[in-house]
């Protein structure tokens, strides 16, 4: 047995380490701010024993708020809160920051971007996030359409790895120096691949390049003694999705990047988009050296599957009840994304029924910006209440949740609507869980 280090960076450290011996163990990081994705993914630490590893976006979370409403340490606040209200202790809570840089300001030259990101990565470093991706990987408003050049990326990376050094510079005596992720070939903070042919794998001499360009540059901005907390190299494994298309991980052609991996740092590949990948892909993925798998659309597309087969059970038992009034979750989803397009006009494309579908339904899941609507979140509350105050039979519950009936069945779960919206994201969770290595305790009755 390894014995357990103090804290969850020192874990994180340990594992990729295994990892790079040849051990068959990784780590998931849930990408997203959606509150009950949080909680799910708490019962599942706490299930199995790991490290809660959530990390937010800079577009999520950021100094003016982002679309989650919070600045990082209003979003660190929150998830060690709800960790703790669990019983999960505070060493077993890694915070990262997914996509750090110039990405949310990119329609603004680089140098007003670059210190806004700056300002942000610095924040999450003062919030204790541990793991920080740089990525300064987009082009800025007077950038070239194609984008920076590889030495142009690893600059201003260095740039916001000698803003986080300067930050933890002004931290405790004893805090976790932050760890990090580099890159240049990032696919989009979300995935979405829109092309009908699978991404470009990286090439070994790519691995090759990015490393030299990103060691120059941090000797450069003076953070070498950083380089040595490199821990991961974000690269293209041909791993995607779009709106209704899912590119599946392929061993066979990303063996030469397994074997490019340096002695020196000892990183691991961090895989970006890997949601609705399958088990046994995502097996794969950890055991050829993609160590950290990122996941997020995938846990609010559970979500919302759960929900709305939770209407449909909610019209079917109770719209014949005298003074019930049924929820309308659907329709308050699509009258919030129609009153406000932006987060979802460009990714889309069709007529007007094929829109609807996939504003509803698609695996870009672009409705996970509106879930937070308040007039969403009336209809939702609604919808728990109904359910909750008048229990449906298991029948129908078998007929919408078959997976979450089979778990009430055997003394699992509880016939209640959160909890059952809390399992049906449970299950993506457990396939990252089973990939990483990670240990299960005995499930018991809900009772227990």
């Amino acid at each position: 047995m390894y014995p357990q280090p103090k804290n969850a960076s020192q874990r994180l450290q340990e594992t990729i380490h295994r990892n790079r011996r040849g051990e068959k163990v990784g780590v998931y990081a849930v990408c997203s701010a959606h509150p009950t994705v949080i909680t799910a993914a708490i019962r599942q630490a706490v299930e199995d024993e790991s490290v809660l590893h959530v990390e937010s976006t800079s577009s999520q979370v950021n100094q003016f708020g982002g679309y989650a409403g919070k600045i990082p340490s209003q979003f660190a606040e929150y998830v060690h809160s709800a960790a703790q209200r669990a019983g999960l202790p505070r060493e077993r809570v890694l915070l990262g920051g997914d996509h750090l840089g110039p990405y949310p300001w990119r329609e603004q030259p680089a140098a007003l971007a670059m210190e806004k990101a700056c300002e942000l990565v610095r924040g999450c470093v003062f919030a204790g996030y541990n793991k920080i991706h740089l990525d300064a990987s987009m082009a800025c408003a007077d950038d070239d359409e194609s984008g920076p050049d590889g030495g142009t990326v690893a600059q201003r990376a260095a740039i916001l790895c000698r803003a986080a050094e300067s930050a933890f510079d002004k931290l405790p005596p004893g805090s976790s120096p932050p760890l990090y992720v580099i890159g240049t070939e990032v696919p989009a903070p979300g995935g979405e691949s829109a092309a009908g042919t699978p991404p470009a794998i990286s090439s070994a001499s790519h691995v090759h390049d990015t490393l030299e360009l990103f060691r120059a540059a941090f000797a450069e901005q003076n953070v070498s003694a950083a380089w040595e907390r490199v821990i991961g190299m974000v690269v293209q494994p041909g791993v995607e999705f779009g709106e209704n298309i899912i590119f599946d991980y392929d061993r066979r052609t990303t063996s030469v990047l397994s074997s490019a991996l340096p002695e020196d740092p000892a990183l691991v590949y961090e895989a970006h988009s890997t949601d609705y990948q399958q088990p046994t892909a995502l097996s794969q993925m950890v055991e050829d050296h993609f160590a950290i798998l990122k996941v997020g659309p995938w846990l609010t597309f559970a979500f919302r599957e759960a929900v709305f087969s939770l209407s449909a059970i909610e019209r079917e038992w109770l719209a014949q009840r005298k003074g019930v009034r049924l929820s309308q979750v659907p329709e308050a989803l699509d009258a919030a994304m129609l009153r406000n397009p932006a987060y979802w006009r460009s990714y889309y494309q069709g007529n007007e029924d094929e829109l609807h579908l996939a504003r509803m339904y698609s695996y870009s899941d672009r409705c996970r910006y509106y879930w937070g609507d308040a007039a969403v979140q009336q209809e939702l509350d609604h919808l728990r209440t109904n359910l909750d105050a008048s229990a449906p039979p298991l029948s129908l519950v078998s007929q919408y949740l078959p997976a979450e009936y089979e778990a009430i069945r055997s003394g699992r779960l509880h016939v209640n609507a959160e909890d059952m919206i809390q399992e049906h994201i449970g299950a993506v969770l457990r396939l990252y869980a089973a990939a990483c290595g990670m240990k299960k305790k005995n499930q018991g009755s809900p009772n227990a």
